[in-house]
């Protein structure tokens, strides 16, 4: 893959777990990284614009996607999102964070056919 692969990464408030998430994965050579919130009280709201730039959505709960789905479902189309199943008990850059989203988005990325 000559380009970079867009990863948007998304949870309520923005706050702890999506930036975590963006940090995380923004220094890796390959890969550019966002993260928005879905709440209206985010810290950066989710939008059209974020949507279209992703190659892959990676949002931290169920409910996140189905907010997505709700708002996007046109732009959501052709994208891939993926369910992290991680609750929001973690603050900025936990270490225990970083190793859950770090195995959990290596994982999915690696199954990808390349």
């Amino acid at each position: 893959m000559p380009d970079n692969l867009n990863l948007l990464f998304i949870c309520s408030r923005n706050q702890w777990r999506s930036p975590t998430g963006e940090e995380v994965w923004r220094k890796r050579p390959g890969f550019n990284a966002r993260s928005a919130g879905t709440s209206p009280n985010a810290r950066k709201n989710v939008g059209a614009a974020d949507i279209r730039w992703a190659d892959h959505i990676f949002v931290m709960e169920k409910k996140h996607r189905n907010k997505l789905m709700a708002e996007f479902s046109r732009l959501l189309e052709h994208k891939p999102i993926h369910v992290l199943d991680i609750p929001d008990e973690y603050h900025y850059m936990d270490p225990e964070l970083v190793d859950e989203i770090d195995v959990r988005v290596s994982t999915i990325l690696d199954a990808l056919p390349h």
